[in-house]
């Protein structure tokens, strides 16, 4: 059987787009042409590979039952085919796009631009605030790290644990809270502001306060955490916030500081690229340079 292994890098577009117009726009082909790859494949591996469903495509039982190996022989193509080239980054010139929370970008934003820009001054980052609604932009090419504390789930998206975090409740020098230790009575009767890109007035702190039989006293969410803290640090507002990535805004706005009365687990902060860079070698040391300006946060904060 004569064999064309393009076919295979169209079946993988295919698969992870569920789209013949984003599986071409990915490998910058027409659609009349991703189209003929479709109609091949079909021929070749007798099976219709998506079916329309309304205005959408669906992937058929055999699609889902090859997809990751799919996905692995490209990948495993790239490697033997891909010239090894030690990376230069005096010379690299390439434009990566970071999407993280407002905290951390403010957080390790000057030590990582400081850090790119001496190795690989060449190099740009695109400093983007997270989505309203969880997006496929990692799996569309659309950036190339996410930083958040959320572990991925979907098996194509790699992930790394850079640091974890701790909340503290963060309130002006002039709040009731701030004249001593408090009870976690004093805390849920004060005024709560939640930080929630999508506008929630719960999170996970209350499900904990619901056990104790209590409930906060929410007024406010805030879309991000700058816009929280400064909320607290002009009025009679408490925010929960992550310790070590919000430090520097803490001492900006003159905020003071306390445990929470409750126990609470970690926060962990997350890197989260796409399978298709393990072997980037440019994008591997991207990662490495936003792993160490967290723990150089971390660290400085704790000290």
């Amino acid at each position: 059987m004569h064999l064309d292994l393009n076919l295979l890098t169209a079946l993988d577009a295919l698969l992870e787009e569920t789209s013949v117009t984003a599986a071409a726009s990915r490998l910058h082909l027409s659609a009349p042409a991703m189209s003929r790859a479709l109609g091949r494949i079909r021929k070749t591996t007798g099976d219709q590979i998506l079916v329309r469903t309304g205005r959408t495509m669906t992937k058929t039982p055999y699609a889902l039952a090859v997809r990751e190996q799919v996905r692995e022989l490209v990948r495993q193509a790239e490697s033997v085919l891909a010239p090894e080239r030690e990376l230069d980054l005096a010379t690299l010139d390439r434009v990566f796009t970071l999407q993280c929370h407002d905290a951390i970008t403010t957080a390790i934003g000057p030590a990582l631009l400081t850090s790119v820009q001496s190795q690989a001054p060449g190099v740009k980052l695109r400093l983007l605030a997270e989505a309203s609604t969880d997006t496929d932009d990692l799996r569309r090419g659309h950036i190339d790290l996410e930083i958040g504390a959320s572990v991925p789930t979907r098996p194509e998206i790699s992930h790394e644990l850079a640091v974890e975090d701790r909340l503290v409740v963060a309130f002006s020098p002039d709040h009731p809270l701030a004249k001593g230790p408090f009870t976690l009575e004093d805390y849920v009767n004060a005024l709560h502001v939640t930080v929630s890109r999508r506008g929630r007035v719960r999170d996970p702190l209350d499900d904990v306060i619901a056990g104790y039989g209590l409930e906060r006293r929410v007024v406010a969410a805030a879309p991000t955490s700058v816009a929280g803290l400064s909320l607290a640090s002009r009025g009679p507002f408490v925010v929960a916030v992550p310790r070590y990535v919000c430090a520097s805004m803490i001492r900006a706005l003159g905020l003071r500081t306390a445990p929470l009365p409750v126990e609470f687990p970690p926060v962990p902060v997350v890197s989260a690229w796409h399978q298709r860079y393990e072997n980037d070698k440019a994008h591997a040391w991207l990662r490495q340079q936003v792993t160490a300006a967290l723990r150089e946060v971390c660290a400085d904060t704790a000290s």
